[in-house]
């Protein structure tokens, strides 16, 4: 029985696709030879991680579990569950009302602190004479207000404003709102000079986004007869969204682990209390609430920074959800018309089919 002989269009055909097959099996093997040298470039991260990470939470939070007595043949462990929680939040006189101040205050110096970053970064990016020397004195308190020197000025006075100047304000406050949110209020205006100083790292990363707008944007947007106003809310800062909730993070964990926080302090002391109630334990589970509770912040910032897409946003994934469902349907045909041709030539291949088919769709 003679072999069937295929068409000339059917071998073409058979060759495109057999090329276009072995493309595919040899970026699939580059892609498995990418994916496991990263891995293997990233175990030294995941070992990492996994020590100085994973096994001191589950060791901290197994501390806030126990009541840990020092003795000189070492820690002896009890059982509490959430005892010390309940205590802390319960009993304790001190951690509740500090861990309402660092809310209220991390709640207002948050914003103050991204809002002045963003202004100077703007102010910096313009072509200016001694822009880099302007930019090295805004960083320098980075480089040199850490730790003990922080302390230092702060004792001495050099990171507030002198009261004669704020007693005005904070009275002011005082008469208008209740003393629970006007004493964190008051406490960051007096504390002006210290809040900004966290501002130098929020600086440069603004500035580094804002040099990677297009400025043939702005040139387009004057030509249309936009304003400067109407330049920053259209261009600025719809480009620097990303780059203002990476600083709103950054500055509430800087905030967050500062030296100066009264509430570590409380931990710190806490932790070497000789008290029968306070120790290791009882510290583990401070240090667990105010993680959660800076968690929660972080959150919520988040959620105010990301939960609005501008008009430009909306379209651009409006189009994006359109072309995936015509790329799915153009898949489908594709598949589709590639089953009826396989048919059509096995078909051809068994001698059921000895015609070509014609324009108006007979045999």
């Amino acid at each position: 029985m003679e072999q069937p002989i295929l068409e000339p269009e059917m071998t073409k055909e058979y060759k495109k696709r057999l090329r276009e097959s072995r493309k595919r099996l040899r970026s699939g093997r580059l892609a498995k030879k990418e994916a496991y040298w990263g891995l293997v470039f990233i175990v030294p991260w995941i070992v990492g991680a996994l020590i100085f990470l994973a096994y001191p939470l589950l060791t901290s939070f197994w501390y806030a579990l126990n009541n840990i007595r020092i003795t000189p043949v070492g820690k002896n462990f009890t059982l509490v569950g959430y005892g010390n929680f309940t205590q802390i939040l319960l009993s304790d006189a001190e951690f509740p009302v500090q861990l309402v101040d660092y809310i209220l205050s991390t709640v207002i110096s948050v914003p103050i602190i991204v809002v002045f970053a963003m202004l100077i970064a703007m102010m910096l990016n313009q072509n200016i004479r001694g822009r880099g020397f302007f930019r090295l004195i805004f960083f320098l308190p980075v480089i040199i207000v850490s730790g003990p020197i922080l302390g230092m000025l702060t004792e001495q006075g050099a990171g507030s404003v002198s009261a004669v100047d704020t007693q005005a304000i904070a009275s002011a406050i005082s008469s208008v709102l209740p003393s629970i949110i006007a004493e964190p209020i008051s406490d960051i205006f007096a504390n002006l000079v210290t809040i900004l100083w966290y501002s130098g790292v929020q600086i440069l990363i603004f500035l580094s986004g804002l040099q990677k707008i297009d400025k043939s944007m702005y040139e387009a947007a004057k030509i249309d007869g936009g304003s400067g106003w109407e330049c920053f809310w259209k261009i600025t800062l719809p480009n620097l969204k990303s780059m203002t909730l990476l600083n709103t993070v950054y500055t509430i964990v800087l905030i967050s682990t500062n030296s100066q926080n009264p509430i570590i302090e409380l931990i710190k002391s806490s932790m070497f209390s000789g008290t029968k109630e306070k120790g290791y334990g009882y510290a583990s589970a401070m240090a667990w609430l105010y993680s959660v509770v800076a968690l929660l912040i972080v959150g919520l910032f988040a959620l105010i920074l990301t939960n609005r897409k501008d008009a430009y946003d909306r379209q651009a994934q409006k189009n994006r959800k359109l072309r995936r469902k015509e790329q799915k349907i153009k898949l489908k045909l594709e598949r589709r018309s590639e089953r009826n041709a396989a048919i059509i030539a096995k078909k051809r291949a068994q001698g059921k089919i000895t015609s070509h088919r014609t324009d108006s769709g007979g045999y």
